[in-house]
């Protein structure tokens, strides 16, 4: 979720704690430790000042992870939380978990997902029922916030929150599920082998990627109607050397590590330059596939020039940060 969500959310718990007796939750102490806890798994953030290849491939990975989760960062905010404010650990511990956890939780629910299991598996937990700037969700924390400062009663109000949003929740996977139904019925004459359905800020509209034996459908549900934009025949795996020549390339890495459904295609440059693009085709926004990889090759050696990924939405913006990798 984005980073107003996750302090909400934190800004929630601080209010439950109202059942805890031995500390004060509207201490500056506890609001900022809670509050912190909510946040702190996204301090993977400062890896983009690196750049987009170490920013993709940790976003949301080590951090989210579960030593992470349920040690490091409980363990690490309640001994600052004791040192700084003088807190009770135990008590301190268990809040601040709770804080971490639902941040993780809740991640795992919209498109970009986090690696939650790691060690165990690194696979991305990418549920998409929830986009990651959701404005209902906003909508009634908000409202928690002015009901509380009115007067009522913070815990009886998290629980109401809670019980609504997990009504909401439910709501988004019935959705999900309805239309992905309906994409087998918009395709009749193709083999669906699966459906990736992902939320948009707009309540009532999904991003649609199908893919079939022998081709990608990306269109998008307005109401439970849909429409495809752009159909992609399968293509055959690139060519053996020039594969070779990109796979250790660290955008390359980063970029197919993280994308759940792509493809690729191939461009001559110049005599001897060669273009290699790959689309992630999750994200199409105004005609424009916004998510790449891109790699030019020299065509004599298959040496990779230059190499980029992350998210450009026009394609001069592109070519320059391609030429500045």
């Amino acid at each position: 979720m984005d980073t107003l969500t996750h302090t909400l959310m934190g800004g929630t718990i601080v209010g439950l704690a109202a059942i805890d007796p031995s500390i004060d939750p509207i201490s500056v102490g506890f609001i900022t430790t809670v509050v912190g806890a909510s946040l702190v798994p996204d301090i993977d953030t400062v890896m983009k000042m690196r750049n987009n290849a170490v920013y993709i491939t940790h976003h949301r990975g080590i951090t989210h992870s579960l030593p992470f989760t349920f040690f490091i960062w409980p363990v690490l905010l309640t001994a600052l939380s004791v040192l700084l404010f003088d807190l009770p650990a135990l008590n301190m511990y268990l809040w601040i978990q709770f804080a971490v956890f639902l941040h993780v939780f809740v991640d795992i629910f919209n498109s970009y997902g986090t690696q939650a299991m790691r060690p165990i598996s690194h696979t991305w937990i990418q549920l998409s029922v929830i986009n990651t700037v959701d404005v209902p969700i906003i909508v009634m924390h908000v409202l928690y916030f002015i009901l509380w400062y009115f007067g009522a009663a913070p815990v009886p109000l998290f629980i109401a929150l809670y019980m609504v949003l997990f009504i909401y929740y439910m709501i988004r996977v019935i959705m999900q599920r309805s239309i992905t139904a309906r994409v087998d019925r918009r395709l009749p004459n193709e083999y669906v082998t699966r459906t990736f359905c992902m939320p948009t800020i707009h309540f009532f509209e999904w991003r649609i990627v199908v893919v079939t034996q022998t081709a990608y459908y990306v269109g998008r549900s307005f109401r439970g109607n849909i429409i495809f934009y752009d159909r992609f025949n399968k293509s055959g795996p690139l060519d053996e050397e020039k594969f070779l020549s990109i796979k250790e390339d660290p955008n390359f890495k980063a970029f197919t590590f993280f994308s759940s459904i792509y493809t690729y295609e191939t461009q001559e440059i110049s005599e001897d330059q060669e273009e290699i693009r790959y689309i992630d085709l999750r994200y199409l926004k105004e005609g424009h596939y916004p998510f790449v990889c891109i790699m030019l090759l020299d065509k004599n050696t298959n040496e990779v020039l230059h190499s980029y990924t992350g998210w450009v939405f026009s394609e001069s913006k592109l070519q320059k940060k391609l030429l500045n990798s």
